[in-house]
């Protein structure tokens, strides 16, 4: 077998989510079947360094796929193949890389990063509907970012855990959690080794009740202290969630 990384693009409007699902059509479904039809119809199996909730886009969603030697692929053969049988799905893939057999897209991760956006004016979107939040009362970024502060760190994260969580640990540290201001749009910038299942959404719908004056900064932080769910705010819809890098240590893509 040849062991491909590949990095992947998607709206996830549309999608059940990255995991194959009884009844509907899912990202892994449609990178699974293109494949197929690259290797001749045989059965490709995907291991994907994060398995996004139905309405959650990628800019940067890693996977890696295990195909006969016998085809002796090249980069772009890979990329330009997998692309063509995917159509007309919004999934593509934006490079590939061979990689050893040891390799695997989910446990060499070293980093995910995430990108939430917030639309925040009375109008709704005429063109990012879909894939963005639309918050019509004014939101202050500065009390967001002073919020955000107390999340950053080791810490159990319990009350931004959704219940569901299959996690052995809510403890996770987070590297980064930034909120910035650009025009109507609040950017929201998640970084950690990994996340917990709606970890980084649950911060989101916290932080946006800062930002609309209902809950204070210190606030979050008795959430967090709380080790309860119920302690934190609601969670965001999946729209405005992208999945926007996965980091290697070496890095298979820089190659």
């Amino acid at each position: 077998m040849q062991r491909w990384a590949v990095r992947i693009e998607y709206d996830g409007h549309d999608f059940v989510g990255w995991q194959r699902q009884k009844t509907g059509l899912s990202v892994q479904q449609v990178l699974e079947e293109g494949a197929s039809r690259l290797a001749s119809g045989r059965t490709v199996d995907s291991i994907t360094a994060g398995r996004t909730d139905a309405g959650v886009h990628a800019t940067g969603q890693v996977a890696h796929l295990d195909f006969p030697a016998a085809l002796r692929l090249s980069k772009s053969v890979v990329r330009d193949a997998l692309n063509f049988h995917m159509k007309p799905h919004p999934v593509v893939v934006l490079d590939a890389c061979p990689v050893d057999l040891s390799w695997n897209a989910r446990f060499s991760a070293v980093r995910r990063a995430y990108r939430y956006r917030i639309l925040n004016r009375r109008s709704r979107p005429a063109l990012d509907d879909g894939r963005v939040w639309l918050v019509k009362r004014p939101l202050d970024a500065d009390a967001m970012g002073r919020a955000a502060r107390y999340l950053l760190g080791r810490h159990d994260f319990t009350s931004f855990r959704a219940s569901a969580c299959q996690a052995k640990s809510p403890l996770r540290t987070l590297d980064r959690l930034d909120v910035s201001r650009l025009g109507e749009d609040i950017i929201i910038v998640a970084e950690a080794r990994s996340f917990l299942h709606h970890q980084v959404r649950n911060m989101v719908g916290t932080l946006k009740l800062v930002g609309e004056g209902s809950w204070s900064p210190e606030r979050v932080g008795d959430a967090l202290a709380a080790c309860d769910r119920r302690a934190a705010g609601p969670t965001s819809p999946p729209d405005g969630l992208y999945l926007t890098a996965v980091g290697y240590d070496p890095d298979p893509f820089a190659t």
